[in-house]
């Protein structure tokens, strides 16, 4: 490595891989190989990936990086105006050849994001998933290019030349806002402001809770900072309030956020919506906050940041980085028009003249290049080191080295699902809530990587894990999450828990009508693959008096629409447990079970392995499949149908009842079961459902009649709404004879 290439002290400081609060620390990822022509997301294969590449002695590293620091500052110092100019020019080239983008961020943020990924993080370029890297999260993500650019120079596979002249086209593994399952090296989906600022919150969390449960006095084995970089619209959103204030409220010291100041957003100047003083806001809601007046060209002062903010161990930084959208553009730099489209090749040029940049579009000097090429050898080195320093770990502490491998890898222990609790039709009637709460007391001693919490309505919801305490600033080791009334945050804070680890399954509750404050955060779930679990009570209008305020009418049809999504509405306790399983099994698609709030009968015939097919039958006395009638529910309602088909039976018809607990799996099943299940000759078909009938077309057919509430709710006794609604086994039965 050439000494003339180092930038800073930072670089000794990676290099020994020591922790002080004057000099950063670094952090990084394992030895998976990347085919650059793949754009599926990675995974690594087994917990120990050994690394390829030949990889630099120590030694030989610290004797470079101790040489560099003799040169003299003018040359480091044009070093880096040069690795920075190229992270903007590649920006500025992606967007102008895409025609489409954001280029005024990524000039602007260059500087930050160049420290950062050079002399900041620590990470494995040829492993982006290896456990104890740094976290970084671009929650302003519309500025995605800055990320792309970073990761092509550190060495990334995921992001060649050719992926970045690909940028925002079909198939590219650089997309318009950073997706974590497209781009190996991107750690969450970001892109709806703020939602990246709360995932990072997560993320830290994580951390926190992992070097609390595992870490000893002699072997620190979990050791990672969290980075994210939030703009002025970010800040606007209420869901980054939500998240910070709970960050601030858990001290998690290694969450550390740049905030890129530069006062323009996409109407204009931020002054005429947006003059609040974000850095006594940030202060009361319990975090370090720190400004650096000159983000463009005060790399020192950017570091002197990095390091204050490392030496504050409880409590989460901010650091305020006043910036010029767009700097260098000559015409159009601190202005909208830099913010969300290509500056056109007149400005581009302009851009080049001005900031002495005489190279074709794409270009990476190779003084850049060769210094950046580092990256692969001490990544792999940083890597090795922690590989020795877990095996290590796991010879002394066989039990936590067992558990931790578990939540790194996302095995599921041998066996976790016999923890499960059965039932029986003579089991007592009891609300599916409650039965929810059995079944996640007997997961969490079994499955490591299992919390989650409420939206302060665990004792409504039904959601604490008795044995264990609450996660707090103190006390990071506990499991129970308390959110307080913050449901956007709390969705958006347990996706990154889920995205930190394979091996996380976070949860999160509150009542099903309040999925209107976190839709956001449950479509980022499903979009980043990321497998949480959302405990949702108070499902229908079986809640009663609290009124069609917090009655649930059209969320089940809402959900069913979005992709990626399992929506459960178990029945009783055997398929509440089903619903559990299926969550816990399929680790990219988060689940949401909507739960009664009154007790409902276990019934006879339903079964864990019906909930996995989504709709089965659990009663028919018909023969040859044809039945007289086929009568479908879900939840409250199955037991609703199962009554009148005991009705109708005394009638002489042959009557099937069909648990419609999830529409998502049973739509997944071959051809051949729901011909099974729905045979295509049967059309006298009746569903009943205390929601909107809107979706239950395509399993009652043109020919049947779907029974259920398209108006809001009412305020009154349960029982009392039902009858007044029609959501009656009276009502299901003369559907049913009209049709048959």
């Amino acid at each position: 490595m050439a000494t003339s290439l180092s930038l800073s002290k930072a670089i000794s400081a990676r290099s020994t891989a020591t922790h002080h609060p004057s000099t950063p620390a670094h952090h990084l990822p394992s030895s998976l190989s990347l085919s650059s022509s793949s754009s599926s997301l990675l995974k690594p294969s087994s917990f120990s990936l050994k690394t390829t590449q030949r990889v630099a002695p120590r030694a030989t590293v610290r004797a470079s990086a101790v040489e560099s620091l003799d040169k003299s500052v003018t040359s480091e110092d044009t070093l880096v105006d040069k690795s920075v100019n190229t992270i903007r020019f590649l920006a500025i080239d992606a967007v102008e050849k895409a025609n489409s983008g954001h280029p005024g961020l990524p000039m602007g943020c260059a500087p930050m994001g160049h420290i950062l990924y050079d002399e900041v993080m620590r990470y494995n370029p040829k492993n982006p998933y290896w456990f104890n890297r740094d976290r970084f999260v671009l929650s302003a993500g519309h500025g995605c290019m800055l990320q792309y650019a970073l990761l092509h120079l550190a060495g990334y596979d995921s992001v060649t030349v050719e992926d970045l002249k690909s940028f925002r086209q079909w198939e590219s593994r650089t997309p318009g806002h950073p997706e974590n399952f497209e781009t190996p090296g991107i750690e969450v989906t970001t892109g709806p402001l703020g939602q990246g600022i709360a995932n990072a919150v997560g993320l830290a969390l994580a951390e926190k809770h992992l070097a609390a449960r595992f870490n000893k006095p002699d072997m620190e084995i979990v050791d990672h900072y969290t980075y994210a970089i939030l703009g002025d619209g970010c800040q606007m959103e209420g869901v980054s309030q939500e998240a910070c204030s709970l960050a601030g409220h858990w001290g998690l010291g290694k969450l550390i956020a740049f905030y890129d100041d530069n006062h323009i957003s996409i109407d204009g100047s931020t002054d005429i919506a947006f003059t609040e003083d974000v850095d006594k806001r940030f202060e009361a809601l319990g975090w370090h906050v720190i400004w650096v007046k000159n983000g463009n060209t005060g790399y020192d002062e950017i570091r002197a940041a990095i390091r204050e903010a490392k030496a504050v161990k409880d409590k989460p930084t901010l650091i305020k980085v006043t910036t010029t959208i767009g700097y260098g553009s000559p015409n159009k730099s601190n202005s909208y028009s830099v913010h969300g489209s290509a500056l056109g090749a007149k400005e581009v040029e302009a851009t080049r003249s001005n900031l002495v940049w005489p190279h074709e579009p794409f270009h990476v000097p190779e003084d850049v290049k060769k210094h950046w090429s580092r990256h692969t050898p001490e990544g792999a080195s940083l890597e090795t080191e922690w590989n020795a320093k877990f095996a290590e770990y796991e010879k002394k502490y066989t039990d936590e080295a067992a558990e931790l491998k578990c939540i790194i890898t996302g095995e599921l222990p041998s066996g976790w699902e016999k923890a499960l609790p059965t039932y029986t039709p003579e089991s007592p009637a009891d609300a599916t809530r409650n039965l929810s709460q059995q079944c996640l007391n007997a997961l969490a001693p079994v499955l490591p990587g299992f919390l989650g919490g409420s939206a302060d309505l665990a004792s409504s919801n039904m959601t604490l894990l008795k044995m264990f305490g609450n996660f707090q600033k103190d006390t990071p080791e506990e499991r129970n999450l308390r959110f307080g009334v913050r449901e956007h945050g709390m969705g958006s804070i347990c996706n990154g828990i889920a995205l930190h680890c394979p091996g996380f399954i976070p949860y999160c509750a509150t009542f099903f009508v309040f999925t209107d404050y976190m839709r956001a955060s449950i479509r980022m779930a499903a979009l980043s693959q990321a497998g949480v679990i959302f405990v949702m009570t108070h499902d229908s209008i079986g809640l009663g008096e609290d009124g069609p305020t917090h009655q649930p009418i059209e969320h089940l049809a809402s959900f069913r629409a979005m992709p990626n999504v399992f929506m459960f509405r178990p029945a009783d306790g055997t398929e509440t447990a089903g619903a559990y399983r299926v969550a816990v099994l399929n680790k990219k698609t988060p689940s949401i079970l909507a739960l009664s709030r009154q007790k409902l009968p276990q019934l006879p015939g339903t079964s864990i392995e019906g909930v996995e097919k989504g709709g089965y039958i659990i009663s028919d006395n018909s023969k040859g499949n044809t039945p007289d009638v086929i009568l479908m529910g879900t939840g409250s309602e199955l037991e609703i149908a199962a009554k009148a088909a005991d009705d109708l039976r005394k009638e002489g018809k042959a009557v099937r009842v069909v648990s419609f607990v999830s529409w998502e799996l049973f739509d997944a099943q071959p051809d051949s079961y729901k011909e099974s299940v729905l045979p295509a000759d049967v059309t006298a078909r009746v569903s009943i459902e205390a929601g909107t009938t809107f979706g239950w077309l395509k399993y009652v057919g043109c020919k049947g009649k779907a029974i259920g509430i398209d108006r809001f709710g009412a305020s009154a006794p349960a029982d009392k709404i039902y009858k007044e609604l029609g959501i009656t086994k009276e009502a299901v039965i003369e559907a049913a004879k009209s049709l048959c």
